[in-house]
């Protein structure tokens, strides 16, 4: 572009030089032909005046702004409705989508002038809040975080969270630009507990039968005995401590049990560093009777790996734990 000026330029002095010359009629150059040719020369050389690329109009960046960012504060307010495993690591994806999509769709726009700065800082703390939920992800897969109540309060505990939602306000405050803003209120981390033998589920009661279960771990455990596909009962124990179940009907169950940190009752669920496991063997209630004597089953059970233990037990599926 420039090289094209330049010839054009050049074409103009030299036209002005002919000029010059020939109304001189001696064949030397005139004080006036040279000035004429220097001026030209160098108004030629001087670049092309650079202006500033015009910022969108606040109605078109609120627009675009609209577009990124209510999905962002949707796709994690929706993390509270998850129920199981498989759906809290699926809200989870859902919220990194809408975050690397907002970031997509905001980082190279040219924010309006005012506006510039705040822009930038929201976008940052997408990118951050982008990394913050791929560790929220593996929390979940290593069971360090069980339920969408713990996920939440850890993610409002952290800097990126916060670091949103200031950037967000900041954006919010410079005009109409609302859906930047994270209306989410996280719940705080909790540590529940409730007393040892505390009874959570009572459906098949009325034998003789009696469970004692000792809970030797370093968690609070949750001990569920299911007939068939139902479940009969479930207790509380705490780590440290044991508690008996009377009163169980004959039949054989299936025993499965829970350990981890702040039971929520509600959710039925330790919230988090959950572990979900299974005996193998099914446990067999019976009642005798004879002439003289009646004998029932007493069983005892440690959840916590001892010395000379006869009963085997293997992980399960957190989803396919009976709550």
């Amino acid at each position: 572009m420039i090289t094209s000026r330049l010839t054009v330029a050049s074409l103009a002095a030299m036209l002005a030089l002919t000029a010059c010359t020939g109304n001189d009629g001696s064949g030397s150059l005139t004080e006036a032909g040279s000035s004429s040719q220097a001026s030209q020369q160098s108004e030629a050389s001087q670049p092309p005046a650079q202006t500033a690329p015009a910022g969108m109009t606040p109605e078109a960046y609120q627009a675009d702004l609209d577009t990124a960012g209510k999905p962002v504060g949707a796709a994690l307010s929706a993390i509270a409705k998850a129920r199981t495993f498989k759906s809290l690591d699926q809200r989870l994806q859902q919220a990194q989508d809408a975050v690397d999509g907002a970031v997509d769709r905001l980082g190279d726009l040219q924010a309006p002038a005012e506006t510039v700065a705040e822009h930038a800082g929201y976008v940052e703390a997408l990118r951050s809040m982008d990394d913050e939920l791929v560790t929220l992800h593996d929390a979940i897969s290593d069971q360090s975080l069980c339920t969408s109540s713990a996920v939440l309060a850890r993610l409002g505990r952290s800097d990126e969270f916060t670091g949103l939602k200031e950037a967000g306000a900041a954006l919010a405050d410079k005009g109409d630009y609302g859906s930047a803003a994270i209306g989410l209120k996280p719940p705080k981390e909790r540590s529940r507990r409730l007393s040892s033998g505390t009874v959570l589920t009572s459906r098949i009661r009325g034998g003789r039968g009696s469970l004692t279960v000792k809970n030797g771990g370093s968690q609070d455990g949750v001990v569920t005995l299911l007939k068939g596909k139902q479940k009969a009962v479930s207790v509380y124990v705490r780590k440290k401590s044991s508690a008996k179940v009377s009163n169980i009907k004959d039949g054989s169950y299936r025993v499965y049990f829970t350990t981890g940190v702040d039971y929520d009752r509600t959710a039925r669920a330790f919230t988090r560093n959950c572990t979900f496991q299974r005996f193998d063997d099914s446990l067999p209630f019976r009642t005798t009777y004879t002439a003289t004597q009646i004998r029932w089953s007493v069983w005892t059970i440690t959840l916590n790996r001892v010395k000379g233990g006869n009963a085997r037990s293997s992980a399960v599926n957190p989803d396919d734990f009976p709550t």
